[in-house]
This record gives C-alpha cells, structure tokens and sequence, in this order.
C-alpha cells in the first residue's frame, strides 16, 4: 500500500456566502482525527493554515498532550497527536511528502459537488493499494475549498451520499468514512 496522507484545509474555503475565508482550527478537528488517522494508518496529519495565531492554537492542544500531562493521562491521545503536523499551505504539505518519500503526491480532495475529475471510491482505493506514489487527501472545511484550488488537484472524490437527499456532513465524520473507504478493511470481500 502507498503512504496516505491527511489534509484538513483552513484557507482557501468558502463561507455560507461563496466568499473566501480562512476558517478557524477546533479542538475536535485536532483530536478527532488524529484518532481517525491512527487508526487508518495515515502517516502524516496536516493541518494547514495560514495564520500564525491558528497555528499556536495548534501548537497549545498539541503540545499539552504531547508533552504535559496529558502525555502521561491519556498516552494513546498522543500517539495519535504526534501523527499532527501544522503547515501554512497545501504547497507545503505537497513538499513535505516528497521530502519524506522523494515522491510527488497523488493529491486527491473531497467536495460535494461532481468535478470533471472526479473519482470514485473504488478507484481511488486501487490507486492507495495499488499504486507507488503517496497519496495526500485533503478535505475543506466550511462550505469547501475554492473552485480555482480545486482545479489544481490531480483528484476529486465522488462525494458522500446517504439515503436522504440531505448531504452536509461534519468534516470529522466525512474523514471517518473515506479513510474507511479508501485504507479500510475490505468487508464486501468476506
């Protein structure tokens, strides 16, 4: 299996009203996945953005349960959080992949919209399984990544649909089902 990488995206994104904003880190965000990314063996967990105070914040919750007593309180929390790594944008999460695995990253995000370029799940499986290069897959935050960001991105994934017609999930459950998805067990097989 390639290297899968994790994204969570503050800037570029858009508000309810199709402007771009940065949007703010969460404590649930840092933890929460982290969990998930532990879990679904993600080598690396960036959260990217751009703005210095986001990233004390992200330094604070990470560092009290890396290294205060958090640490010792609960140890698989940090286990989890040191897979969390802060990055100012998308282009340096791309750069640190390569400086990790000398390979340029098959950049892959999400959207509930339907792109030109948009996977499925099961192709997108089978390039992780299959395929040599890393795999960053990143998710936005608020109401998604802007579209000229979006057009840079090697893939975009079909999205998340249940049997409603109602499609807007919380970013934690969406990373949920797609790693499960993409690096889970393969259930359909047994």
């Amino acid at each position: 299996m390639a290297d899968l990488y994790l994204g969570l995206v503050h800037y570029p994104i858009y508000n309810k009203h199709m402007k771009v904003i940065a949007t703010a880190v969460t404590n649930f965000d840092i933890h929460d996945i982290a969990r998930t990314a532990r879990t679904y063996d993600v080598k690396k967990y960036f959260l990217i953005h751009p703005l210095k105070v986001q990233e004390e914040i992200i330094k604070k919750i990470t560092g009290y349960w890396q290294h205060g007593f958090g640490r010792v309180y609960n140890p698989d929390r940090s286990e989890a959080l040191d897979r969390v790594q802060y990055l100012p944008d998308i282009a340096s999460a791309v750069a640190e992949i390569k400086k990790l695995t000398g390979k340029e990253p098959v950049t892959i995000t999400t959207d509930a919209r339907i792109y030109p370029n948009t996977i499925t799940y099961k192709a997108a499986r089978q390039m992780l399984h299959e395929g040599e290069r890393p795999v960053l897959v990143l998710f936005g935050t608020g109401f998604g990544m802007e579209k000229e960001t979006m057009a840079a991105f090697d893939y975009i994934l079909e999205p998340v649909y249940g049997p409603s017609n109602y499609n807007h999930l919380c970013v934690r459950s969406a990373v949920a089902i797609i790693l499960d998805r993409l690096a889970g067990e393969a259930w359909w097989e047994k």
